[in-house]
């Protein structure tokens, strides 16, 4: 019980510390209301799962292994972001373009805020990083490690997806302030220059 918690709470400080899944969810909130945050933050948990996986079975720790790979991964996921980013600043400069006979911005679909957060997080190979350093310390000295691993995996898979939703719903709540079109145009601005500006942060970074 008490590598649980202990677990709680280093998973606790590390999901609450902003990065590119908390960026990604909260521009996709502003851009979509409630439905696009949750339905991103499905997406980034998705891709967690799918790295919580990989480390329970040891095929992370052979991406962290491979150089090639890792930057590979690393890059393609930075220019994912830039991307994101970028196309975030044009939507700034030249506003939104009109939906339902020019009544309120254009909406964001829930199976494309989806896959943005599930990109994100498969481009992402700090995670692979993260979990093979830190699920094995957690792993017992007798028994299936492979079963505590996942175990810890998906705890910190859920507790990912309540935090991420937190912000999608605090964001809708204050919806009525954020539709209007000066405040969402510079909301875009800082959020499409935060994206560009972790993405390029994750390319250059070492591991």
């Amino acid at each position: 019980m008490g590598a649980l918690w202990a677990f709680v709470g280093v998973a606790a400080l590390v999901i609450v510390t902003p990065g590119p899944d908390t960026a990604l969810t909260v521009r996709n909130a502003l851009l979509g209301g409630r439905g696009a945050g949750v339905a991103t933050a499905a997406g980034v948990v998705t891709g967690l799962a799918v790295w919580t996986a990989a480390a329970s079975a040891g095929l992370a720790a052979l991406l962290v292994a491979s150089e090639p790979a890792f930057v590979a991964v690393k890059l393609a996921g930075a220019a994912y972001l830039v991307f994101l980013g970028l196309q975030t600043l044009v939507h700034a400069v030249r506003g939104r373009p009109p939906e339902n006979g020019g009544h309120g911005p254009a909406h964001l679909r829930s199976r494309a805020a989806f896959r943005q957060g599930l990109l994100n997080d498969l481009g992402n190979p700090k995670i692979a990083v993260f979990f093979t350093t830190l699920l094995p310390q957690f792993a017992p000295a007798h028994g299936p490690a492979f079963l505590t691993l996942l175990a810890f995996g998906l705890l910190f898979c859920a507790m990912t997806f309540a935090w991420l939703c937190v912000y999608s719903v605090a964001i809708a709540h204050a919806g009525r302030a954020l539709r209007r079109p000066r405040v969402r145009r510079a909301l875009d601005a800082v959020m499409g220059a935060a994206l560009v500006a972790v993405g390029v942060r994750v390319a250059v970074e070492r591991r």
